[in-house]
């Protein structure tokens, strides 16, 4: 894992949430939950399956510094499934085997990114904000830990509400490779 501190110094005055931190190592497929700059959760998640970038309409999860600007499902029932980040009344099914279905489906919670690093993942054509780049459930549970999204980083239903169990909101997110 990269050491977090330096990077996070350059945007810790902007973040109100300055007890935790969430690292995201594509490589790996894993996320990192820091309290005090030490590890105290580790998730396996899915990210893009197209890769990693920043252009809007690419389908690839963006790298770098963001935050999280706003959590969404605080209270819904598990595997929820949320239309323009509304929740529905419809339940997902968690598909039983290592498939993809037709649609992207967000499940459970959405922790929705902004970009810290302007001409980077924030501004024109590659704001993270405005890409609607999460970190949400999946009904393809069973992809969690290989590219499997189309730019979102993707959890079990179960880890995104563990995860989201403490109050995130404005937490510093570093996604790299």
């Amino acid at each position: 894992m990269i050491d977090i501190k330096p990077i996070f110094s350059r945007y810790s005055n902007k973040l109100l949430n300055q007890k935790y931190i969430i690292t995201i190592d594509i490589n790996d497929q894993n996320l990192f939950l820091l309290e005090n700059f030490k590890i105290i959760k580790k998730y396996k998640i899915s990210s893009s399956m197209y890769g990693e970038g920043n252009d809007e309409g690419s389908n690839k999860t963006p790298l770098g510094a963001h935050y999280i600007r706003e959590f969404i499902g605080k209270d819904v029932e598990i595997f929820t499934i949320f239309k323009n980040r509304i929740p529905t009344n419809q339940k997902a099914n968690i598909l039983p085997k290592k498939e993809k279905s037709e649609q992207d489906i967000i499940t459970t919670r959405i922790l929705w990114l902004d970009g810290l690093e302007e001409g980077f993942n924030k501004g024109e054509n590659f704001d993270s904000y405005k890409r609607y780049i999460y970190i949400h459930g999946t009904n393809e549970e069973k992809l969690i830990g290989q590219k499997a999204s189309h730019g979102c980083i993707r959890m079990t239903n179960s880890d995104i509400i563990n995860l989201c169990s403490i109050n995130l909101l404005n937490t510093f997110v570093y996604i790299s490779t």
